[in-house]
């Protein structure tokens, strides 16, 4: 065994024990649970490659399985899509606001998109009527 697997055998146990020690409302820990904890850990790429902390999984992702991902139908994705843009919940930068947190305005529980279209027509005859808007439309 050389030196480096020796070390991240030994930084996965002590990892396995640090967390067992804070969650403090655990039972001891056997052998067999240990065991099988680092099986799973072997199995799934969790040790940890070099001295930068690379794990096996990063380093060689075809030697391991892709994490499995519930499987929708095209017309359920475009559903949640399309749900996603009529409230806004769309990222509009990279620091991650989104467009009804910037244009909260757009996205207000009663805006015009409940309104026929009489009912906008009659507003703005309305407006035009009353002077708060200019009944001239650039073209």
């Amino acid at each position: 065994m050389t030196r480096t697997q020796f070390s991240a055998i030994a930084l996965v146990f002590s990892t396995v024990f640090a967390s067992q020690v804070m969650a403090a409302d655990n039972g001891p820990i056997t052998r067999a649970q240990v065991k099988s904890e680092l099986a799973d850990a072997i199995q799934a790429g969790n040790m940890i490659l070099d001295e930068g902390g690379q794990l096996y999984r990063e380093a060689f992702p075809n030697n391991y399985a892709a994490k499995q991902v519930e499987a929708k139908s095209r017309t359920e994705v475009r559903a949640e899509l399309a749900q996603a843009i009529r409230n806004g919940d769309m990222l509009i930068d990279e620091a991650g606001q989104r467009y009804n947190e910037v244009l909260a305005h757009n996205y207000a529980g009663d805006n015009a998109a409940s309104k026929t279209r009489e009912q906008v027509r009659a507003e703005l005859a309305e407006a035009i009527a009353s002077g708060a808007h200019s009944n001239h439309v650039a073209a």
